[in-house]
């Protein structure tokens, strides 16, 4: 039988295809791995004690760790199979906003990962009357030692609140990141995510027994549901974390996955060590290495190369491309990547290069997917995130007339969309419209639809709705596409375009350090600090550049006229208790920014 609600997966896994390492985790630097039956056995132990504490259906529960791990798999496991609600929070936001959401999700425990996890939840507890008790995942922390919950002992309980919880439950409540102000609990059921998960689950090109790296959040749902996809299909599970991945002895060469999801940011960053690599080069080696990456440029999926360029795709396959996969680990069938749209030129050199990307696209509110690239062919069109999942219906609302022809808002209806956000009926009233009889989410993306050689239809967005720019002429801009195609350079790692009430648009960016003084010494150009080099007038040359080779993609009105570089990092998370610049999904704050940066637009638009 199919599952129906998310702790039927673990069960599933045992009946049809029982892992012996369904999860695992390094540890003193040894890969430490539990069965489908070990980890059921755990999450068993976890319900059962979380009764003996006094939880009950209905009790919120938060979760934190730096680092996936299979703890959090089983306090999740474990908590649902009770009808206890999952509350996952970001490691990385500050102790007022973790109070903000114990607080409104009246939380009843939190678990937490190692570093200052316990400390900053202990910090919150004293303006949350609801917090009874926090538990730590390692030793020598300040709280005690989660395993101290565990119980043995008769499962009939556990077993009875399981056969009462249906699949339109609430299963968990994800507080959004948000760019503006504090962030709103969405209510996702059971069947929310798993109706996601089956309809995704048919695109992933994995069977029983391969192998997965998992190392975005899972307090993200994009990972949460991939790792939920992957007990149902019986993958083995390897968490980790975004420091340990490349080099000799990193966890890609050490599990060598044969999928992984990713976010565009970290693909941009192996793609970056790749081109510095090439740069290393010297005489014929070198040559070979740009001629091949120079192929790539023609890259388009499912186009099948004859006669002598079959030849040469061939020869850069064997001297260069092979080299490209070994360093993946060798055996990767498939990436998705997610959360940011995916520069075209990311998705061209490593499909290119036999390690197939492919993008898609959703929200929390939506469980996550709502339209996904396949693998199969014709299922992925290069500048689109794909056809909608199974499942769901989306249409594009044009009736605001802001956009290009054929362009408007995305909405979304299927039985992914969210309940709604706790405790706020008057939002969730803002993002929902009746259509037909149906309910429809407003996404807040523009899109349109776009097709492929065989006639599919393929999404493709645009822009989010709340960021476009109004010039004082009455254009309107969309800022994301500019900053995306910029961000493809990868002496850029973040540009945010301005320009609101002004006479034209112009940029701000964040050079990328590394590659800066790389360029710099190869160049003659004196490094001592990037705050030092964005001053030099060979570098705002070079940035001058990046902007004449954009500008000609982009309409008139769109196109950058000026740019300040700046010597500032956009993080999403700051130590001195700033507000930080981008959300933990790495999108950015544009109202942080302007507010940050006031002076240096003043003074872009002074010199006109």
């Amino acid at each position: 039988m199919e599952p129906k609600r998310l702790f039927d997966f673990l069960p599933y896994q045992l009946e049809h295809h029982p892992q012996e390492k369904a999860v695992g985790y390094r540890k003193g630097g040894k890969w430490i791995h539990y069965s489908a039956a070990e980890l059921a056995d755990m999450v068993n132990r976890m319900s059962l004690g979380l009764l003996r504490l006094g939880v009950r259906p209905g009790d919120k529960i938060a979760l934190v760790t730096y680092q996936n791990r299979p703890e959090w798999t089983v306090v999740d496991l474990g908590m649902q199979q009770i009808g206890a609600i999952n509350v996952p929070v970001y490691p990385t936001i500050s102790s007022r906003e973790y109070a903000y959401i114990f607080k409104e999700a009246e939380v009843k425990y939190c678990f937490c990962g190692k570093g200052d996890l316990a400390d900053k939840v202990r910090a919150a507890q004293k303006n949350v009357p609801s917090l009874q008790g926090i538990y730590a995942f390692d030793e020598n922390s300040p709280a005690p030692l989660w395993t101290e919950v565990w119980a043995e002992g008769d499962l009939s309980e556990v077993r009875r609140i399981m056969d009462g919880i249906q699949p339109d439950d609430l299963a968990t409540i994800i507080y959004t990141s948000g760019t503006t102000g504090d962030p709103k609990g969405v209510m996702l059921t059971h069947n929310n995510i798993v109706s996601n998960i089956l309809a995704v689950s048919k695109i992933i090109p994995l069977d029983a027994g391969l192998r997965a790296l998992s190392f975005l959040p899972l307090c993200h749902i994009f990972e949460r549901a991939v790792m939920y996809s992957y007990l149902y299909m019986g993958v083995n599970i390897h968490f980790t974390g975004t420091d340990n991945l490349g080099g000799e002895e990193g966890d890609l060469r050490a599990v060598r996955p044969h999928f992984f999801t990713t976010v565009p940011r970290l693909l941009e960053k192996v793609y970056e060590k790749i081109y510095n690599k090439g740069l290393e080069l010297t005489g014929l080696k070198k040559k070979l290495f740009f001629w091949a990456l120079s192929l790539t440029d023609r890259y388009e999926f499912d186009r099948q190369p004859k006669g002598w360029e079959a030849l040469q795709w061939k020869l850069a396959d064997r001297l260069i491309f092979s080299k490209w996969r070994q360093a993946l680990g060798g055996c990767v069938k498939g990436i998705i990547t997610g959360a940011a749209p995916c520069p075209e030129k990311m998705i061209r050199v490593f499909s290119a290069a036999g390690i197939p990307i492919r993008e898609g696209y959703g929200l929390t509110e939506t469980s996550p997917a709502l339209a996904v690239s396949c693998f199969e062919p014709g299922g992925a069109l290069i500048g689109a995130v794909g056809p909608p999942v199974d499942g769901v219906d989306l249409r594009i609302d044009d009736s605001d007339g802001l956009y290009g022809p054929g362009e408007g808002e995305i909405l979304a209806h299927g039985p992914n969309v969210m309940v709604g956000y706790y405790k706020k009926p008057d939002a969730t009233a803002a993002v929902m419209r009746e259509i037909d009889g149906r309910r429809y989410f407003c996404t807040g993306d523009v899109g349109r639809w776009v097709t492929n050689a065989q006639g599919r239809k393929f999404l493709k967005i645009t822009d989010r709705k709340k960021e476009l720019l109004k010039t004082s002429g009455g254009k309107y801009v969309a800022p994301a596409p500019i900053e995306n195609r910029l961000k493809e350079d990868f002496l850029i790692e973040q540009a945010m375009v301005v320009g609101e009430k002004q006479k034209f648009v112009s940029a701000l960016i964040v050079p990328a350090s590394e590659a800066l003084r790389d360029w710099c010494l190869q160049n003659d150009i004196p490094w001592t600090n990037r705050a030092e080099a964005i001053r030099h007038p060979r570098v705002v040359a070079r940035y001058q550049q990046i902007i004449e080779e954009v500008n000609p993609e982009f309409g008139h009105i769109e196109q950058i006229k000026k740019f300040r570089l700046l010597d500032a990092d956009w993080e999403p998370f700051k130590t001195d208790g700033s507000e930080a610049e981008l959300t933990p999904t790495m999108k950015l704050k544009r109202r942080v920014i302007r507010e940050k940066f006031c002076q240096e637009i003043e003074a872009i638009y002074k010199e006109d």
